[in-house]
């Protein structure tokens, strides 16, 4: 996405989306959430960790799933500070990284002061929900968009879904029919 940003000059508006929202706070295994669904959660990783290594971006051997709600709201305050690219890198990279659970406060609190925003502030923002409406709204504009999984990229009415080599996104930006894999 920072590269479409830089090569193509577009501006970039991240709309949360309730993946998996009854996840409890301890988080489910892969094997858990998958369950009876017929998928093969490790071809899934394999898959997962050869894109990203295609795009130069890390990937840890995640093998949980946590519930992302106040991720979601601590990102949403701090868009309102300031840019969000920072606060939406550090929490990819503790979640699909380092397999932190951002269903926990104080992990958030600690992503936030990592990023230079108020560790106490982060704090109030989240035991307060100061920002649980507002991502109410995303989650409300991301069903009448019609989304269903992330990440979705939606160009005017063109879109595609999952994680896309960097060609197919820069086609959708460019306004080529993308043909994801």
């Amino acid at each position: 996405m920072e590269r479409l940003r830089r090569e193509c000059q577009i501006d970039i508006r991240i709309t949360h989306f309730p993946l998996h929202p009854n996840t409890p706070e301890e988080g489910l295994t892969l094997e858990e959430l998958f369950a009876g669904r017929n998928v093969n959660v490790s071809a899934s990783q394999e898959r997962m960790a050869k894109r990203m290594l295609q795009e130069g971006l890390a990937y840890g051997d995640r093998t949980m799933t946590y519930n992302s709600r106040l991720a979601q709201e601590l990102a949403t305050w701090a868009e309102s500070r300031r840019d969000n690219r920072e606060i939406h890198n550090a929490l990819f990279q503790a979640y699909f990284v380092r397999g932190i659970n951002l269903a926990r406060v104080d992990e958030l609190v600690r992503i936030a002061g990592q990023v230079g925003l108020s560790k106490e502030e982060a704090k109030e923002v989240l035991e307060n929900r100061r920002f649980h409406d507002a991502v109410n709204v995303d989650w409300q504009r991301s069903h009448a968009l019609g989304v269903t999984g992330v990440p979705t990229f939606i160009v005017e009415n063109r879109r595609v879904a999952g994680a896309q080599p960097y060609e197919v996104l820069k086609k959708l930006v460019l306004g080529a029919e993308p043909q994801s894999d």
